[in-house]
């Protein structure tokens, strides 16, 4: 059962996935996690291609369902292992916003990590894992080859590293 929420991010009782995915009616709340290297480049996930969405395409370090009355902290810990089996207990927030699509609507908790470890991706959720630099992920906006989510979300995080004091 995912959590949902209003267009606030406010608790709004619980859905299945499968009366989430395909009706956008239904907010459900989505943690995502940031993952940086000390040298400032950021991890890219390349979605499975058995995945329902987006499948081929790379996506948010860590991104993940928040299941019905889960705390958005322990769901953040619970993705990062179970997605790239890394310890987000040093993430810090960073925004949230409500994301609204012809498919779903999620509202996404956004979180940054700086860590050394190295990732060990899931193979059932996960094709391919990637540090890139900005200037990298610059070149892919447009080309499809990036999730629509990460593509909305990018402004976001680069305004977020400027705040953080990051180039």
């Amino acid at each position: 059962m995912f959590q949902l929420v209003d267009r606030r991010g406010t608790p709004a009782g619980a859905a299945p996935r499968e009366e989430c995915h395909g009706n956008p009616s239904l907010i459900h709340l989505v943690v995502h996690c940031h993952v940086f290297d000390p040298s400032g480049r950021l991890l890219l996930q390349k979605r499975a291609m058995t995945k329902d969405t987006n499948p081929g395409r790379w996506d948010t370090s860590v991104g993940g369902h928040v299941m019905a009355g889960e705390p958005v902290g322990e769901a953040l810990l619970r993705e990062a292992r179970e997605e790239l089996g890394v310890d987000a207990s040093a993430a810090v927030p960073l925004y949230a916003y409500l994301r609204e699509g012809s498919f779903e609507s999620e509202y996404a908790q956004c979180f940054w990590l700086e860590t050394s470890e190295v990732p060990r991706p899931d193979p059932g959720e996960i094709d391919e894992v990637r540090f890139h630099t900005l200037e990298e992920i610059q070149a892919l906006l447009g080309t499809r080859v990036l999730t629509p989510m990460f593509e909305e979300e990018w402004p976001r995080l680069l305004a977020a590293r400027r705040s953080r004091g990051k180039r």
